[in-house]
Order: structure tokens, then sequence, then C-alpha cells
């Protein structure tokens, strides 16, 4: 596997404002409330948060959208959110963090799915779903179809991220890759364990541990202290290869960085370069989004996945769903012994 130095990490990232990257998939709305513990209830035994701040922000296929743009892409981001107060906020958020929205789509018998998640200091005390899976009219899906593969048609990339909402199915996979293949676009797929959809052909498969034993029809195993030589992981991820077809297949393993295997060369296992883990919310939305945009900008598929996991190692050091610049990305590079 080729070594990507601090110089041609640079010259992959100069093309980042060049590309024109559509994300398609589950769209949501994250929201934070922050705060101190310093008693427990009289009422049960939890903890009682004194709360100090609320935030939200993009979440899902939003969050990969919010990092391609991060990282210098120019992006737009294809999905379903209700005609809701949920819905309305997450397409002001979208607005306020200037994410071009323009391929969402608002449905009045949608529920926006939001996520809360109460942080007291660095410890995340709970989280609260607002989820109900999308149940779309053929009618609906015909008029999402029609209008990815417009989308596509303009875009030098597309990352597919599925958060198992009922937003990315087969259909619309079909009609991203449909046209992807005709132009010879590069494609990501981020998958969701409890998804089986045919994406033969996609550039690049980013599942973590529990979605490649899932996706494998295998029960997870406990990670050894080397991937390459995890011979459950590497069964797993054979199956991948074979079933799913991409270029290239990245497992993400956290604090064990990622293992690498492809259709042409031997398989490998790269680091993190995470510093701290703080927070690994949303950490493969920015794996998945680095790595597109930097196939989309002339990188090798390694190069990407090299690309993609310095981008990781900063976003894991921020609290909450976070995403990294183009400065940060290149500071990774010079740092490194």
């Amino acid at each position: 596997m080729t070594t990507l130095d601090a110089r041609r990490a640079a010259e992959i990232v100069a093309r980042f404002h060049d590309q024109r990257i559509l994300v398609v998939g589950d769209v949501m709305l994250d929201r934070y409330i922050r705060g101190s513990v310093n008693r427990i209830s009289p009422e049960a035994p939890v903890p009682v948060v004194a709360v100090t701040g609320e935030t939200a922000s993009p979440g899902g296929a939003a969050n990969v959208a919010r990092n391609v743009q991060s990282l210098g892409g120019v992006t737009v981001l294809c999905g379903v959110v209700g005609e809701d107060a949920a819905g309305r906020e997450l397409m002001e958020v979208l607005g306020r963090d200037d994410i071009n929205a323009g391929g969402v789509r608002r449905f009045p018998d949608v529920q926006t799915t939001v996520k809360t998640r109460v942080v007291a200091g660095r410890q995340q005390i709970v989280r609260v779903d607002w989820d109900v899976p999308l149940d779309l009219s053929e009618r609906q899906v015909d008029l999402l179809c029609r209008h990815v593969a417009d989308l596509t048609r303009e875009s030098s990339g597309v990352v597919i991220e599925d958060y198992g909402k009922g937003c990315v199915r087969q259909e619309i996979v079909d009609a991203v890759l449909s046209v992807a293949r005709q132009r010879r676009v590069p494609v990501g797929f981020d998958p969701k364990e409890n998804h089986w959809l045919k994406i033969s052909g996609v550039s690049v498969a980013t599942p973590n541990l529990r979605e490649a034993y899932a996706g494998a029809g295998l029960p997870e195993r406990p990670l050894a202290a080397d991937a390459l030589k995890d011979v459950a992981l590497r069964k797993a991820a054979g199956i991948l290869l074979q079933k799913w077809r991409p270029d290239l297949l990245i497992v993400t393993l956290g604090p064990q960085g990622m293992l690498l295997l492809s259709q042409n060369e031997p398989p490998a296992a790269i680091p993190t370069r995470a510093r701290e883990v703080y927070d690994v919310s949303g950490a493969g939305d920015t794996v998945i989004a680095a790595c597109v945009l930097a196939l989309a900008a002339g990188a090798s598929h390694y190069e990407a996945a090299g690309l993609a996991n310095y981008a990781a190692g900063v976003v894991v050091g921020k609290a909450g769903t976070a995403s990294c610049s183009q400065e940060e990305l290149l500071a990774g590079f010079q740092q490194t012994p």
C-alpha cells in the first residue's frame, strides 16, 4: 500500500473545492442538552442534570454533507423530512450552516427523526430518539428516484448514507448507480446493519465492525489486537467483498483504525490517527465524506482511505457530531512523525 505523505495529501486536498458531492440518505436533527450533575434524584436513582445550554446540528446524511462542505467540497443534500416542527428546525439549521438542501423533500405524512443527547461534562447520560421509519408511497419513491438521478448527473461524487430510517432503498440505490456508471462518478456506501441492499458497483463501502458482521450474516466477535490476524473479521470482510463488489471495502474499527480490502490488492490495516477519543458520534459520517471527496479529487482508493482516517481522528477529539476542516486535516499530516 502506497504511503500518503503531507505533500501528496496537500495535492489532493487542493482539488476538493472543485468537487460537487451529492449526499443521499437519512437526514435527521441532532440535539444536545448540556449541563452538570451534582446530585441524584430523590424520585429515582438517576442523575439530575442542571441544564446550561442546548444546541442543534445536522445529523445522519445531513452531517455527511456538513463534513463534505467543511473539507472544502461543494455539497448537495437529498433526503426526506416532515412538515413538522423538527423538520422546520432542521431546514433552518442546514440554512444556518450554508448547506445546500435543495434535494431535501418535505412530506406531510413524515415524522422527522430527532436524536436528543443529554450530556453532563464529558459523559453522555442518555439519548432520546423520536424515530418513525419512513413509509413512502410509490409516487413519493418515484419522485425521489427521478430527483436523485438528475442530481447525480450534476455531481462528481455521490455518498449513499444509510441510517436504516427508510430513505435508502433499492430503487434509490439503482437510480444513483445507473447514472454514476455512465458518468464514471465514484459512489460511496455507508451501510446500516439492518439493510440488505444490492450495491454492486460502488467505489467504496464503509461498514463499522458491527455492520460488517451483520452484512456478512455472521455473529459479531470481539476484535483481535491485530485486525489483519483476526480470522473472524477477515472472513466477514471477505464475504462482503464478494457480496457488495466494492472497489474498496473499509471496515472502521474505532480506536484500532481501519481494515482495508480491495479486489486487486492484499488486505491492509491502518492505525487510528486520533490523539484523544472524546466522542465517536458521527465519525463514520466523516470517513465516508472524506473518502468520496478524495476519490472525486483523483486520489487512489488507499490514498482516500488514508485521508479519511486522518479526518476521523480529528472529529473523535471533538464533542458531538462534528466535522473536520481542510486545515485540521492537513495539520494532522504535518504532526505525523
